[in-house]
């Protein structure tokens, strides 16, 4: 367990995502995974008001309906950091005080509980005054039904001109920042977002730590995966995408571990990083992953692995 950027949070080195949640686990299946997180020491569960509303005859909120129920019947909830996340629901769009006030009434009715520990701006909305959106979560944070907020899919300007909000004004500031970042979704995070986050002092939850499954090792040149997310590597089934793969499997090798460890073992390792999420649709999915917590790379197999993610790299 280590602080969640300057946060008391204690929590995993590995944030459990809850996407899947309600799509590709059922709720049986969804507490087999849930229960392996646990058993493994983990602590952090990443959802949203949204998640899984693709799903035909989901509503929204579905993920966390499940974690609401799973944390009654577990009677875990204080010994869990909950994130979950406003913005992106049709029936709630935005980030204005009324809409924020009205999600976080209903993520809370869902998830069974009087506290989220981490709030998340789903994404940054430039039709509200930044003003009025910290105003909203300033309040739930003094009113303790939130303890921390933060922002997701946010630029790197508009986390700075937030930041510099909630000093001014003395309001919540976003203590976190969930984007994309992996070895093969490197630029825009590395270039623009990660000096702001040091500059900041505000660590990074990557999502798709895994490159949607990619970087899990199973989708190989000539194979075709059964999975309702196998559509979302298709950008990375090519030249450079294998050349990592390859890589990760001399890696994963050297240290007796998974694909999947390395790479998120890779992704815990950059400096503005603190926990990267990552989903898993089974137990034994999930245990491909948490071995990274432990993992330790060398800098030359960091190296190694910079160098083939590269878009120019060749090896």
């Amino acid at each position: 367990m280590a602080k969640l950027g300057n946060t008391d949070l204690d929590v995993f080195g590995l944030c459990l995502g809850g996407n899947v949640f309600g799509w590709s686990a059922d709720e049986d299946e969804s507490f087999a995974i849930l229960d392996a997180y646990a058993a493994a020491g983990g602590n952090f569960i990443d959802t949203a008001d949204v998640y899984s509303l693709w799903v035909p005859g989901n509503c929204g909120g579905d993920s966390e309906r499940i974690i609401g129920r799973w944390l009654k019947a577990r009677g875990n909830r204080d010994a869990m950091v909950i994130a979950t996340k406003v913005a992106k629901l049709p029936s709630r769009p935005g980030l204005s005080a009324a809409n924020i006030r009205a999600a976080a009434e209903e993520s809370l009715q869902r998830l069974g509980t009087d506290y989220i520990d981490l709030y998340y701006a789903h994404q940054d909305d430039p039709g509200t005054p930044i003003e009025e959106t910290l105003g909203a979560f300033d309040a739930l944070v003094r009113e303790g039904k939130v303890r921390y907020i933060a922002a997701s899919n946010f630029t790197a300007p508009r986390l700075t001109e937030s930041l510099a909000v909630s000093d001014r004004e003395g309001l919540a500031r976003y203590c976190a920042l969930q984007n994309h970042y992996n070895l093969l979704e490197r630029a825009e995070y590395e270039r623009d977002l990660a000096p702001v986050l040091e500059r900041e002092g505000v660590p990074g939850v990557p999502f798709y730590g895994l490159a949607r499954g990619f970087l899990a090792g199973k989708y190989r040149p000539g194979v075709e995966v059964d999975s309702v997310r196998a559509g979302g590597v298709a950008p990375y089934r090519n030249e450079r995408g294998y050349r990592v793969l390859g890589v990760l499997d001399h890696v994963a090798a050297a240290h007796n571990t998974t694909v999947a460890a390395v790479a998120l073992a890779w992704l815990a390792a950059q400096p503005t990083v603190a926990a990267p999420i990552a989903s898993a649709r089974t137990p034994q999915q999930l245990l491909e992953l948490v071995p990274f917590t432990d993992l330790k790379l060398s800098s030359d197999e960091l190296s190694a692995l910079n160098a083939a993610s590269q878009n120019t790299a060749s090896v």
